[in-house]
């Protein structure tokens, strides 16, 4: 199901699933796409969520459900966002608002997930100080590199768990501990799983352009998902 929200005065359009059960009401997740936009893989663990028992909404983090063509196209419409962490945590911010809103979702066990740049995005999330439960963040591409920064949000009480690639290319060991010593400097519950023998994008099986480090890893991509499954049933009770 479609559901139009906004974000500023951009119009959005997240895709819905509904489990079987809504009443009483059930924990929820959101679900932050990579870099192209809103695609059938984003939408497709909206379902995978939904048959798990969580109310799930794959977002639109560029309004009017646009589709990147090409990857300069694509790289044209995250730039801005990367550059200001503020406008992207406004961006996952109505997204929240929205899942909150909807019928049948316990306010209190909502949790994100992002893929790539979707994986920053909900890393924003949790930055932003909103009151996300929980976050788990796959093989994100942080780049801090030239950001209008935003210091971290006091008194975080959602965990956040980070599943990435050893041999990322997109996103360096530097960036990696930054990130690390922020949580931790900010008394953040934060864990992360790395796998080795691992790229970027390695959930996608749709990917596998090695001169950019872009690699399906089915081995990998399953790992990540059974964690994702279990600090969800520790966080979000399910």
């Amino acid at each position: 199901m479609n559901v139009s929200y906004r974000a500023d005065d951009l119009c959005c359009e997240g895709y819905l699933v509904n489990p079987k059960v809504i009443h009483p009401p059930q924990p929820a997740v959101l679900i932050a796409h990579a870099w192209y936009g809103q695609d059938d893989f984003a939408r497709k663990k909206a379902h995978e969520l939904a048959e798990l028992g969580y109310i799930a909404l794959a977002i639109d983090m560029f309004g009017h459900r646009k589709n990147a063509t090409c990857d300069e196209e694509a790289a044209s419409l995250i730039k801005p966002l990367y550059l200001d962490r503020k406008l992207l945590q406004a961006r996952t911010s109505a997204a929240f608002e929205t899942l909150l809103k909807q019928p049948g979702v316990d306010g209190t066990r909502v949790g994100a997930i992002g893929f790539c740049f979707g994986g920053l995005a909900v890393i924003e999330l949790l930055r932003s100080g909103v009151p996300v439960k929980s976050v788990v963040s796959f093989h994100a591409v942080i780049n801090y590199a030239g950001v209008k920064f935003f210091p971290i949000a006091k008194n975080i009480k959602g965990s956040i768990l980070l599943l990435h690639g050893y041999e990322d290319p997109l996103c360096p060991p530097q960036e990696i501990h930054y990130l690390q010593k922020e949580l931790n400097d900010a008394r953040v519950d934060w864990q992360m799983d790395i796998y080795g023998m691992t790229s970027h994008a390695f959930t996608n099986p749709k990917v596998n352009d090695k001169k950019k480090g872009l690699i399906y890893n089915e081995k990998a991509s399953a790992r990540a998902w059974l964690a994702m499954k279990n600090f969800f049933q520790e966080t979000l009770g399910r």
